[in-house]
């Protein structure tokens, strides 16, 4: 028997460390070849780990939430044969026996049960009990054996860890026994006993879990944490009647042609923001304040920030001022399916020069959106509603929204934050505008 070290690899991107968001395997479990053994997170995106060898753990390189340095020891294997490591040589000076398998780039990876199993198809979003295709009565399954790890997403186990269930009790319905979430409505609307629990009566809960934040969670945490050291806000809130935006937006939509993307209201609010940016380019900035200066861009690179299953993300449409609305629709929707699916590069995810925020149908009356540093801009959009509105004559019903704006006012006036609100409100509100070539 010998010794084989796995080192952390160079996932690419350039990175020098990596952080270390999920084992996948536990001291003493046997691992077969291609397995995934670990998640690590670079920036925004999370990789799998897999294994180039067949083995058993007898070490890990570090704790969730540690942070690696490409090249350093990650895992260590009990293998057939002499393995990579020599008798009392330095793991970090081992030499890969079999060629080292290539990361695999993923939000929610699930590790490999076997390696002629396709892989399942991913569940971005739970679904709720009635709906998933589980009888409520589905049994709970029997525990499994010391050392046999259930099979389950990182989505889903960390779901499962947060819930404080074990996954070893949940019956899996996927290939091989995998868990998915649909499995997890089903124990959780059955109980620990496989007994339907929404008649037991009110139960003291008393649990306290603690939950380390990691992963994309803390770096959304630093990034909220430096916007808010850094920046002096001022939040800016106007109604916009977007009733002949809407009744537009409803006509180019059926009279699209095929091969152009149906039309949400946000390329619209894109290029309204382009036409104001052109009037006001500094609001299309950059702040570095360690050297105090604002870096106007001409390019005008909006972030959208999109909830995914794994926290928020903000991809970029770069040059909006060069695209039209359905150039602007097809990337938004193209850079937000990669967000989402965990495909989006480093390129797609950062170099935003201002961002909007939207919540949807979920977006309030209004919001206090939070900067995304170091842009100096922000434009919240928020729920559209019927409602009545005087024109001078009666009440007549209209639609209507609010967007809610915030500004660095360190290089903003309020003064400027309005008229840039203004300007976009006019243009939604007489919507033709918005095609016209200055």
């Amino acid at each position: 028997m010998g010794q084989h070290v796995i080192k952390m690899p160079d996932v690419g991107e350039g990175v020098a460390e990596a952080e270390l968001v999920e084992w996948l395997v536990e001291i003493g479990a046997n691992v077969r070849e291609d397995e995934v053994l670990a998640s690590v997170m670079t920036d925004k995106a999370t990789v799998e780990i897999p294994s180039p060898v067949e083995g058993k753990v007898t070490w890990q390189g570090g704790a969730i939430g540690d942070v690696l340095a490409v090249g350093s020891p990650l895992i260590k294997l009990e293998v057939d044969g002499a393995g990579n490591v020599k008798p009392g040589e330095d793991p970090a000076e081992a030499k890969d026996a079999a060629p080292q398998a290539e990361p695999k780039k993923a939000v929610a990876p699930a590790p490999v049960a076997a390696k002629s199993e396709p892989a399942p198809k991913q569940v971005d979003k739970p679904k709720t009990n009635g709906a998933n295709g589980h009888a409520a009565s589905m049994p709970t399954g029997a525990p499994r054996g010391e050392g046999e790890k259930p099979l389950a997403s990182p989505a889903v186990r960390k779901r499962a860890r947060d819930a404080g269930a074990d996954l070893r009790r949940v019956h899996g319905t996927g290939p091989a026994g995998r868990i998915s979430h649909e499995d997890l409505d089903a124990y959780f609307e059955t109980g620990d006993n496989g007994v339907a629990s929404r008649g037991a009566g009110y139960v003291r809960n008393t649990s306290v879990t603690d939950v380390k934040v990691i992963g994309l969670r803390r770096k959304i945490a630093e990034k909220m944490e430096a916007a808010h050291a850094r920046i002096v806000p001022i939040t800016y809130v106007d109604e916009i009647d977007v009733t002949a935006l809407e009744d537009l937006r409803k006509e180019l939509n059926e009279t699209r042609k095929g091969d152009r993307p149906k039309l949400t209201i946000l390329p619209f609010l894109m290029r309204a923001m382009v036409k104001a940016i052109a009037e006001q380019p500094h609001l299309n900035s950059i702040f570095d304040d360690e050297a105090g200066i604002v870096r106007q861009h001409g390019g005008c690179h909006i972030g959208v920030a999109a909830q995914t299953p794994n926290g928020l993300m903000v991809p970029v449409v770069r040059h909006a001022e060069a695209r039209d609305i359905w150039d602007c629709a097809s990337e938004v929707a193209r850079v937000s399916a990669a967000a989402k699916d965990g495909k989006a590069s480093r390129d797609e995810l950062s170099g935003s020069t201002i961002t909007i925020t939207s919540l949807g149908a979920m977006g309030g009356i209004v919001t206090t959106p939070v900067i995304n540093h170091p842009e100096v801009a922000i434009i919240g959009v928020n729920k559209m509603q019927t409602l009545p509105r005087w024109n001078g004559q009666e009440f007549r019903p209209r639609k209507v929204m609010n967007l809610s704006s915030s500004f660095d006012h360190r290089v903003v006036d309020g003064w400027d934050a309005a008229v840039f609100v203004q300007k976009i409100k006019s243009l939604l509100e007489t919507p033709a505008m918005i095609f016209i070539e200055d």
